[in-house]
């Protein structure tokens, strides 16, 4: 006598396939996502670092032997308040320390944050013309508008502030081509390639330092304790070159 078949459950059955391919679907997500994870890590390993500066040293200002082996990029705003701490703060101890004895140069590039459309860009207008205009005079330039900076709530560095500061530093430059400049944004190229490139390098706030192209942390571009360690590693590298 042949023993009867059981009865298939059939809502059973297709539970169980369910849960099944449930099963093989969170195993196959989990394995494409940790595909994806290691993908990330090695395109950030492998990908260029946007932290590296590459500079065109020999467009901007530079204060010290241009030769020498460190080579120290500040990106600055004129309007901010803390970009005229290290102008009087930490550049004076950059130059005794580096410049001085010819270890370092500093060079200056434009970033503004404050007010890109108004005061800070009028002010590296200036800057720019005074450069370009006798290179020998933009570092006295330069500390006239940190010296006198006015509040960075506030609209100061009009033209006519900017050029009757010149005259009164007695900056050796020809005055009416430098309201010129300024009125006709002559190196606005220049101001705006020079902001370009920092966003390119992620720079988000002022000042910022770059040594031999790589950029210092934030404490160090405020902090000279810091900073001096890491421009003492540079010239070290440089030097077993």
């Amino acid at each position: 006598m042949k023993a009867k078949k059981k009865p298939v459950n059939k809502i059973a059955q297709k539970k169980a396939q369910r849960e099944q391919q449930e099963k093989r679907m969170k195993r196959v997500m989990w394995i494409t996502g940790a595909c994806i994870v290691v993908l990330v890590v090695l395109l950030l390993a492998i990908r260029p670092s946007s932290q590296k500066g590459d500079f065109d040293y020999s467009s901007l200002p530079v204060l010290g032997n241009p030769d020498a082996p460190v080579k120290i990029v500040e990106m600055g705003d004129y309007k901010c308040p803390i970009c005229q701490y290290f102008t009087q703060e930490i550049s004076p101890q950059l130059k005794k320390d580096f410049i001085d004895t010819g270890k370092a140069a500093l060079y200056f590039s434009n970033y503004l944050i404050i007010s890109p459309k108004g005061d800070s860009n009028t002010a590296a207008l200036a800057a720019q013309s005074v450069f370009h205009q006798n290179k020998d005079e933009f570092w006295k330039y330069y500390e006239a508008i940190y010296r006198n900076q006015g509040d960075e709530a506030t609209e100061w560095a009009t033209p006519d502030f900017l050029v009757n500061l010149a005259r009164t530093e007695n900056i050796k430059v020809d005055y009416d081509q430098l309201r010129k400049d300024i009125d006709e944004k002559t190196y606005q190229e220049e101001i705006d390639s020079q902001n370009a490139l920092a966003r390119k390098l992620n720079v988000m706030s002022t000042p910022t330092v770059f040594v031999n192209g790589e950029k210092a942390t934030e404490e160090a571009s405020m902090n000279y304790p810091v900073l001096k360690p890491f421009i003492e590693k540079k010239l070290a590298e440089q030097n077993k070159e």
